[in-house]
């Protein structure tokens, strides 16, 4: 029960990092400033949906896609973990843009959903830690922690106005920084494990 209990949370914590729902929140309150909080809601629900159904499928299908392409776990664990690297470098160096649509553009999809939550970076890595699983319960428990993962970044979203005045600009800065480090640890723990592997393969 411990070790089903610890997996579930490990798999919830990489996917909520790798959602990078501190960045998120910056680009999401940066894009909709002058909403109102029921189209904030709106666009909040609308944005996890499209998320959840679409690395739902990545992390399902992984396999399937790998098969196709003949394309071996650990040289995709080493191509992932150093698109995530690079990605992670960037939300440390950087700061989040401040572009602004217009009223009249639809950003729920693109580019709120992909590709500032769901990017290349944050595919590859799904589609690595969907076929590492092949166990069907474990399999199963990642679905859910995935959706939970889903529904944390959504809730945070939801609170964004609240959060903004708790924490400040420089406050999410600070934690975008470190969600960064974060996922540089999990991109270079991917790229070991790709190149551990295929050295032990030969």
């Amino acid at each position: 029960m411990d070790s089903t209990f610890s997996f579930f949370i490990s798999v919830w914590l990489k996917f909520f990092f790798l959602f990078t729902p501190f960045f998120t929140l910056s680009m999401f309150l940066s894009m909709t400033k002058g909403y109102t909080e029921f189209q904030r809601r709106t666009l909040t629900l609308r944005v996890s949906g499209a998320v959840g159904i679409s690395c739902l499928l990545l992390f399902l299908f992984g396999n399937v896609i790998f098969s196709l392409f003949g394309i071996t776990l650990d040289s995709f664990r080493v191509g992932a973990g150093a698109l995530l690297f690079l990605s992670a470098v960037g939300m440390v160096q950087a700061n989040p843009a401040t572009s602004k649509p217009s009223p009249e553009e639809d950003i729920a999809v693109v580019p709120l959903a992909m590709p500032i939550i769901v990017g290349p970076a944050t595919i590859g890595t799904l589609l690595v830690l969907g076929a590492e699983i092949s166990d069907p319960f474990r399999k199963a428990l990642g679905c859910a922690a995935l959706l939970l993962a889903v529904v944390s970044v959504g809730i945070i979203l939801l609170l964004s106005s609240f959060i903004e005045r708790g924490v400040g600009k420089k406050g999410l800065n600070i934690l975008s920084k470190v969600s960064g480090l974060i996922l540089a640890a999990l991109a270079a723990q991917m790229i070991l494990l790709g190149v551990q592997h295929f050295l032990s393969a030969r």
